[in-house]
Protein backbone atom coordinates (compact mmCIF):
# COMPACT_ATOMS: atom_id res chain seq x y z
CA UNK A 1 0.00 0.00 0.00
CA UNK A 2 1.09 3.63 -0.23
CA UNK A 3 3.12 4.55 2.85
CA UNK A 4 4.26 8.12 2.29
CA UNK A 5 1.80 10.99 1.95
CA UNK A 6 0.24 11.68 -1.42
CA UNK A 7 -0.61 15.23 -2.49
CA UNK A 8 -4.10 14.09 -3.51
CA UNK A 9 -4.90 12.97 0.03
CA UNK A 10 -4.82 14.50 3.50
CA UNK A 11 -1.61 14.03 5.48
CA UNK A 12 -1.61 10.67 7.24
CA UNK A 13 -4.45 9.26 5.12
CA UNK A 14 -2.93 5.85 4.46
CA UNK A 15 -1.72 5.43 8.03
CA UNK A 16 -5.36 5.87 9.08
CA UNK A 17 -6.52 3.45 6.38
CA UNK A 18 -4.03 0.90 7.72
CA UNK A 19 -5.01 1.42 11.37
CA UNK A 20 -8.79 1.62 10.98
CA UNK A 21 -9.53 -0.65 8.01
CA UNK A 22 -6.66 -2.91 6.98
CA UNK A 23 -5.37 -4.05 10.38
CA UNK A 24 -8.85 -4.82 11.77
CA UNK A 25 -9.72 -6.66 8.54
CA UNK A 26 -6.57 -8.80 8.65
CA UNK A 27 -7.05 -9.62 12.33
CA UNK A 28 -10.72 -10.45 11.84
CA UNK A 29 -9.69 -12.82 9.03
CA UNK A 30 -7.23 -14.54 11.38
CA UNK A 31 -3.99 -13.02 10.08
CA UNK A 32 -1.22 -10.94 11.64
CA UNK A 33 -0.83 -7.76 9.55
CA UNK A 34 2.64 -6.42 8.74
CA UNK A 35 3.44 -3.28 6.78
CA UNK A 36 6.89 -2.26 5.46
CA UNK A 37 7.39 0.41 8.11
CA UNK A 38 6.47 -2.07 10.87
CA UNK A 39 9.88 -3.70 10.31
CA UNK A 40 12.22 -1.64 12.50
CA UNK A 41 15.73 -2.78 11.60
CA UNK A 42 18.67 -1.59 9.55
CA UNK A 43 18.37 -4.12 6.74
CA UNK A 44 17.97 -2.87 3.20
CA UNK A 45 14.24 -2.14 3.38
CA UNK A 46 13.54 -2.96 -0.29
CA UNK A 47 14.83 -6.50 0.28
CA UNK A 48 12.64 -6.88 3.38
CA UNK A 49 9.60 -5.75 1.41
CA UNK A 50 10.24 -8.15 -1.48
CA UNK A 51 10.96 -11.03 0.92
CA UNK A 52 7.68 -10.43 2.77
CA UNK A 53 5.74 -10.07 -0.48
CA UNK A 54 7.00 -13.45 -1.68
CA UNK A 55 6.86 -15.39 1.58
CA UNK A 56 3.70 -14.06 3.26
CA UNK A 57 0.83 -16.52 3.58
CA UNK A 58 -1.51 -13.83 2.32
CA UNK A 59 -1.10 -10.34 0.84
CA UNK A 60 -3.42 -7.36 0.69
CA UNK A 61 -2.79 -4.69 -1.93
CA UNK A 62 -4.30 -1.19 -1.73
CA UNK A 63 -4.47 0.23 -5.26
CA UNK A 64 -5.65 3.64 -4.07
CA UNK A 65 -3.89 6.52 -5.79
CA UNK A 66 -2.33 4.16 -8.35
CA UNK A 67 1.00 4.24 -6.54
CA UNK A 68 3.76 2.89 -8.88
CA UNK A 69 5.62 1.15 -6.03
CA UNK A 70 2.43 -0.67 -5.10
CA UNK A 71 1.90 -1.79 -8.69
CA UNK A 72 5.48 -3.05 -8.88
CA UNK A 73 5.06 -5.01 -5.64
CA UNK A 74 1.76 -6.46 -6.85
CA UNK A 75 3.56 -7.62 -10.00
CA UNK A 76 6.10 -9.47 -7.86
CA UNK A 77 3.37 -11.18 -5.85
CA UNK A 78 1.53 -12.19 -9.01
CA UNK A 79 4.73 -13.47 -10.63
CA UNK A 80 4.89 -16.09 -7.87
CA UNK A 81 1.15 -16.75 -8.25
CA UNK A 82 0.54 -16.17 -4.55
CA UNK A 83 -2.92 -15.19 -3.24
CA UNK A 84 -3.60 -11.48 -2.89
CA UNK A 85 -6.68 -9.43 -2.01
CA UNK A 86 -7.08 -6.17 -3.94
CA UNK A 87 -8.71 -3.12 -2.38
CA UNK A 88 -9.04 0.53 -3.37
CA UNK A 89 -10.86 3.65 -2.26
CA UNK A 90 -13.95 4.96 -4.03
CA UNK A 91 -12.18 7.84 -5.80
CA UNK A 92 -9.55 5.67 -7.52
CA UNK A 93 -10.53 4.48 -10.98
CA UNK A 94 -10.08 0.82 -11.83
CA UNK A 95 -6.77 -0.06 -13.49
CA UNK A 96 -7.21 -1.60 -16.94
CA UNK A 97 -4.46 -4.25 -16.77
CA UNK A 98 -5.92 -5.83 -13.64
CA UNK A 99 -9.56 -4.92 -14.17
CA UNK A 100 -10.37 -8.59 -14.65
CA UNK A 101 -9.61 -9.32 -11.00
CA UNK A 102 -12.06 -8.55 -8.24
CA UNK A 103 -11.29 -5.72 -5.87
CA UNK A 104 -13.10 -4.40 -2.80
CA UNK A 105 -13.77 -0.66 -2.43
CA UNK A 106 -13.72 1.27 0.82
CA UNK A 107 -14.86 4.79 1.71
CA UNK A 108 -11.73 6.96 1.86
CA UNK A 109 -13.54 9.41 4.19
CA UNK A 110 -13.24 6.73 6.91
CA UNK A 111 -16.63 7.71 8.29
CA UNK A 112 -17.47 5.94 11.50
CA UNK A 113 -20.66 4.54 9.97
CA UNK A 114 -18.80 2.93 7.05
CA UNK A 115 -15.46 1.78 8.51
CA UNK A 116 -16.77 -1.36 10.23
CA UNK A 117 -18.73 -2.50 7.19
CA UNK A 118 -15.67 -1.88 4.99
CA UNK A 119 -13.26 -3.92 7.08
CA UNK A 120 -15.77 -6.74 7.61
CA UNK A 121 -16.23 -7.13 3.83
CA UNK A 122 -12.46 -6.99 3.30
CA UNK A 123 -11.96 -9.61 6.03
CA UNK A 124 -14.40 -11.97 4.28
CA UNK A 125 -12.58 -11.43 0.98
CA UNK A 126 -9.18 -12.14 2.58
CA UNK A 127 -10.47 -15.44 4.01
CA UNK A 128 -12.13 -16.49 0.77
CA UNK A 129 -9.06 -15.61 -1.30
CA UNK A 130 -6.77 -17.55 1.02
CA UNK A 131 -9.03 -20.61 1.22
CA UNK A 132 -9.48 -20.81 -2.57
CA UNK A 133 -5.81 -20.21 -3.44
CA UNK A 134 -4.87 -22.40 -6.39
CA UNK A 135 -8.50 -23.03 -7.28
CA UNK A 136 -9.31 -19.66 -8.83
CA UNK A 137 -7.44 -17.34 -11.17
CA UNK A 138 -5.82 -14.76 -8.95
CA UNK A 139 -2.98 -13.50 -11.15
CA UNK A 140 -1.96 -12.88 -14.74
CA UNK A 141 0.44 -15.80 -14.38
CA UNK A 142 -2.41 -18.25 -13.78
CA UNK A 143 -4.60 -16.51 -16.36
CA UNK A 144 -1.97 -16.98 -19.08
CA UNK A 145 -0.89 -20.43 -17.92
CA UNK A 146 2.69 -19.29 -17.25
CA UNK A 147 4.97 -21.22 -14.90
CA UNK A 148 5.15 -19.20 -11.63
CA UNK A 149 8.49 -17.74 -10.55
CA UNK A 150 10.53 -19.76 -8.05
CA UNK A 151 13.34 -19.04 -5.61
CA UNK A 152 16.24 -21.47 -5.76
CA UNK A 153 17.34 -23.05 -2.50
CA UNK A 154 20.89 -21.77 -2.97
CA UNK A 155 21.63 -18.40 -4.49
CA UNK A 156 25.22 -17.45 -5.37
CA UNK A 157 25.92 -13.73 -5.07
CA UNK A 158 28.44 -12.41 -7.58
CA UNK A 159 31.44 -10.40 -6.30
CA UNK A 160 30.06 -7.26 -7.99
CA UNK A 161 26.70 -7.69 -6.27
CA UNK A 162 28.42 -8.26 -2.92
CA UNK A 163 30.37 -5.02 -3.33
CA UNK A 164 27.13 -3.14 -4.05
CA UNK A 165 25.37 -4.73 -1.06
CA UNK A 166 28.28 -3.84 1.23
CA UNK A 167 28.15 -0.26 -0.04
CA UNK A 168 24.42 -0.16 0.73
CA UNK A 169 25.09 -1.48 4.24
CA UNK A 170 27.72 1.23 4.75
CA UNK A 171 25.14 3.84 3.80
CA UNK A 172 22.70 2.28 6.23
CA UNK A 173 25.28 2.60 9.00
CA UNK A 174 25.56 6.30 8.23
CA UNK A 175 21.78 6.77 8.07
CA UNK A 176 21.38 4.93 11.38
CA UNK A 177 24.06 7.13 12.93
CA UNK A 178 22.28 10.29 11.81
CA UNK A 179 18.96 8.92 13.06
CA UNK A 180 20.36 8.07 16.48
CA UNK A 181 22.16 11.41 16.74
CA UNK A 182 18.87 13.18 16.07
CA UNK A 183 17.29 11.19 18.92
CA UNK A 184 20.24 11.68 21.29
CA UNK A 185 21.55 15.21 20.70
CA UNK A 186 25.05 16.02 21.89
CA UNK A 187 25.73 19.52 23.13
CA UNK A 188 29.42 19.15 23.98
CA UNK A 189 32.02 16.55 23.04
CA UNK A 190 33.29 16.46 26.64
CA UNK A 191 30.79 15.90 29.47
CA UNK A 192 30.63 18.30 32.34
CA UNK A 193 31.24 17.20 35.90
CA UNK A 194 28.20 15.37 37.25
CA UNK A 195 26.77 14.48 33.83
CA UNK A 196 24.71 11.28 33.91
CA UNK A 197 26.70 9.05 31.58
CA UNK A 198 23.63 6.87 30.89
CA UNK A 199 21.84 9.73 29.17
CA UNK A 200 24.42 10.63 26.52
CA UNK A 201 25.55 8.73 23.47
CA UNK A 202 29.26 9.21 23.86
CA UNK A 203 31.85 11.90 24.31
CA UNK A 204 32.50 11.41 20.61
CA UNK A 205 29.69 12.59 18.27
CA UNK A 206 30.63 9.79 15.82
CA UNK A 207 29.20 7.16 18.15
CA UNK A 208 26.03 5.39 16.98
CA UNK A 209 24.77 3.59 20.09
CA UNK A 210 23.82 4.78 23.62
CA UNK A 211 25.90 3.19 26.35
CA UNK A 212 23.11 1.05 27.74
CA UNK A 213 22.78 -0.55 24.28
CA UNK A 214 26.54 -1.17 24.11
CA UNK A 215 26.27 -3.09 27.38
CA UNK A 216 23.93 -5.59 25.70
CA UNK A 217 26.46 -6.61 23.04
CA UNK A 218 27.69 -10.15 23.71
CA UNK A 219 30.12 -12.73 22.36
CA UNK A 220 28.83 -14.16 19.08
CA UNK A 221 27.06 -10.99 17.93
CA UNK A 222 27.85 -9.84 14.40
CA UNK A 223 28.59 -6.21 13.59
CA UNK A 224 29.30 -4.16 10.50
CA UNK A 225 32.19 -1.80 11.20
CA UNK A 226 32.68 1.27 9.02
CA UNK A 227 36.38 0.59 8.46
CA UNK A 228 36.90 -3.14 8.94
CA UNK A 229 33.67 -4.56 7.51
CA UNK A 230 31.72 -7.50 8.94
CA UNK A 231 33.01 -9.24 12.06
CA UNK A 232 32.02 -11.47 14.98
CA UNK A 233 32.49 -10.48 18.62
CA UNK A 234 34.89 -12.96 20.29
CA UNK A 235 35.68 -11.23 23.57
CA UNK A 236 34.32 -8.40 25.73
CA UNK A 237 36.51 -6.51 28.19
CA UNK A 238 36.97 -3.04 29.63
CA UNK A 239 34.54 -1.01 31.70
CA UNK A 240 30.85 -0.23 31.19
CA UNK A 241 31.50 3.23 29.85
CA UNK A 242 34.64 2.23 27.93
CA UNK A 243 33.97 -1.23 26.45
CA UNK A 244 36.86 -2.79 24.53
CA UNK A 245 35.66 -5.52 22.22
CA UNK A 246 37.75 -8.11 20.40
CA UNK A 247 36.25 -8.80 16.99
CA UNK A 248 37.21 -11.41 14.40
CA UNK A 249 36.91 -9.94 10.91
CA UNK A 250 36.65 -11.72 7.59
CA UNK A 251 40.29 -11.08 6.68
CA UNK A 252 41.35 -13.53 9.39
CA UNK A 253 42.50 -10.81 11.76
CA UNK A 254 41.32 -10.12 15.30
CA UNK A 255 41.12 -6.47 16.25
CA UNK A 256 40.37 -4.73 19.53
CA UNK A 257 37.73 -2.09 18.92
CA UNK A 258 36.48 0.62 21.30
CA UNK A 259 32.85 0.54 20.25
CA UNK A 260 31.92 3.77 21.99
CA UNK A 261 34.24 5.56 19.55
CA UNK A 262 33.38 3.51 16.46
CA UNK A 263 30.95 3.70 13.61
CA UNK A 264 29.21 0.33 13.49
CA UNK A 265 25.83 -1.37 13.44
CA UNK A 266 24.61 -4.74 14.68
CA UNK A 267 23.56 -7.12 11.89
Amino acid sequence: MPISDNGNYEVGQFKRVYDFIIKPACELAGFKPTRADDVLNTNYIALDIVKNIIQADMALCDLSGRNPNVMYELGIRQAFNKPVTLIKDLITERIFDISGFRDVSYDESLRVDTVQTNFEVIADTIKNTYETAGQEINSLVSLLGIEPAKIENSVQISPDTEIIMNAIKSLQVRFEELRVQSNYPIVNDTPKHGTDINNIISYNPRHTYPLDELAKIKVGDKILHEKFGTGTVTKMQGSYNNPITTIFFGDGDEKKVMLNYAKFTLI
